[in-house]
């Protein structure tokens, strides 16, 4: 818990008197349902725009009607299974599940390795395949879509699809480099293979994930450091690699101290460098520089900033190293001075990244500025939605739904409603001695259970840390797997709280429910 300004703070909650914490809390809780029913309508949306022969989603809907992994399932497919988990289980386990099937049935090429599925023709849309782009496709799949389901789910197929996945690139990786055959070179590929690779390495102790990811980082840090180079793009398709080399660095610094020690120069000097000629007056990043230079290749700031100061903060934990999470404390301090700013020209996906971003550094650096920002923000992506559902008709709506559910999981503090229905608000908020207070409201009654998030981290990926990395879902209120928690009705088990709180509310007798852990 935290302290800001002789205010409590969780997660950038205001802690309120007691007399205003539920209004608080209803207030968060229209914040959620609206976030809520948006990922709900998305789904449905896009689930009228499915091939009628396969089921599988298109990768747009103007054009580019077809599958394919690196868009239609990483970025879309994979948040409607997730929006389906919050709203409906019915068609998680349905649709959402036949889904995966149908394309690993239909569109696995070589091995696992999926390919483009046109619809016209129902076969694959070119009659030669070529292994970077399956590579490609594959490694976009898993970073961007199995693995934040592995992350809050844990175990399920969608972990089986990522696991095998990536198996399949490492066994057709063939580029000859200094450390070996990789499958990748590029900053996005090998960024997004690091990142899978060192989470799988915690969840499963594989030992041949940790070489996989150890390889690729001494590719970088030893012999191509990324800011060696004429051109940096902390833009997506180039930032992957500063979040996948931190995501390693974590390894050697809690299993080989060695490796970490010989790492480190190069670590601290490649964010030296970005801090150096990356970063305007208010700390955001621009999209592209040149690192020999220190010339901005191109004005734009990036929607990805907050992906970038994930590996600061990062660093930081495991080198302890405060000028890092200072540079992180001074973008979140003056970000209220770019909220007009028109994140991607004022696509609803640059929108979601930047949110997505600052809510994941707010989860560990609670700040007033950035909670206002992040409402603002916010309320601007989700009135980019459609009547119909669909947002701007391409796969990055998908990345709308992912931000939109991190949002309303800040909101409610990551607990959530089963059944879930569309008029049902859930909001948490803090009172003075720093409880949480969840308030359910119903325009109809309503019965079901109050569920709440758990250590992911620690349960689910087996690390031993919680450090800031791409496409998580920021834990907040969590229930490990025993303890005692106090209520105004007494006290409760954590292990009753894990099966989830029997609630019954109608228009006129909301639900409130304060905790504090014992």
């Amino acid at each position: 818990m935290k302290r800001v300004a002789g205010l409590l703070m969780i997660g950038c909650l205001m802690a309120a008197a007691d007399g205003d914490v539920w209004k608080q809390a209803d207030e968060r809780g229209e914040q959620s349902r609206r976030a809520f029913v948006a990922c709900w309508r998305f789904c449905q949306g896009w689930l009228q725009f499915a091939d009628p022969a396969t089921g599988l989603i298109p990768r747009n809907l103007g054009k580019d009607f077809y599958w394919n992994a690196r868009d239609s399932a990483a970025d879309n497919y994979s948040f409607m299974v997730l929006s389906a988990f919050f709203t409906d289980k019915e068609l998680l386990n349905g649709r959402m599940k036949s889904i995966l099937v149908t394309e690993q049935r239909l569109c696995n090429r070589v091995d696992r390795l999926p390919d483009d599925w046109l619809f016209e023709t129902q076969a694959f849309r070119t009659p030669e395949y070529k292994m970077d782009e399956l590579i490609f496709g594959a490694s976009e799949y898993a970073k961007d879509g199995l693995l934040p389901l592995t992350e809050w789910m844990g175990p399920s197929a969608w972990s089986e699809r990522m696991l095998g996945l990536q198996d399949d690139i490492w066994k057709h990786g063939t580029i000859d480099t200094e450390v070996g055959k990789i499958p990748a070179q590029s900053h996005e590929v090998a960024g997004n293979l690091m990142q899978v690779c060192s989470r799988m390495y915690w969840m499963t102790g594989n030992e041949e994930y940790r070489k996989r990811s150890f390889q690729l980082a001494e590719y970088f840090l030893t012999y191509h450091l990324p800011t060696d180079t004429d051109k940096l793009q902390l833009d997506d398709h180039g930032c992957e690699v500063v979040g996948g080399l931190s995501e390693v660095y974590v390894i050697a610094a809690k299993k080989f101290p060695e490796t970490h020690a010989k790492w480190r120069p190069a670590m601290h000097k490649m964010l030296d460098r970005i801090l150096e000629v990356g970063r305007d007056e208010n700390g955001l990043l621009f999209s592209r520089v040149n690192p020999k230079t220190g010339a901005k290749l191109t004005d734009d700031m990036t929607d990805n900033w907050g992906y970038n100061y994930n590996a600061f903060l990062t660093v930081s934990m495991m080198d302890n190293d405060t000028a890092y999470k200072a540079a992180v404390e001074h973008a979140l301090k003056n970000i209220l001075k770019s909220k007009d700013y028109k994140w991607e020209g004022g696509s609803s996906d640059g929108y979601a990244d930047s949110l997505e971003g600052c809510i994941n550094l707010m989860n560990r650096i609670p700040m007033a500025e950035a909670a206002e920002w992040a409402d603002y923000s916010a309320d601007i992506m989700l009135g980019k939605q459609r009547d119909t559902g669909v947002i701007e008709g391409w796969h990055g709506d998908g990345n709308f739904a992912r931000t939109a559910l991190m949002y309303a999981l800040w909101n409610t503090q990551g607990a959530y409603l089963e059944p879930w229905r569309a008029d049902l608000r859930l909001g948490a908020a803090l009172d003075e001695t720093g409880a949480v207070c969840f308030s359910v409201r119903s325009e109809w009654p309503w019965k079901g259970r109050l569920r709440f998030d758990i250590p992911r981290h620690k349960e689910n990926l087996k690390m031993p840390v919680d450090y800031p990395r791409l496409n998580q879902f920021p834990e907040w209120f969590t229930v490990p797997a025993d303890g005692v928690y106090v209520s105004d009705s007494g006290d409760l088990a954590a292990s009753a709280l894990r099966e989830g709180l029997p609630i019954t509310v109608t228009k006129d007798a909301p639900a409130h429910l304060r905790l504090k852990r014992k």
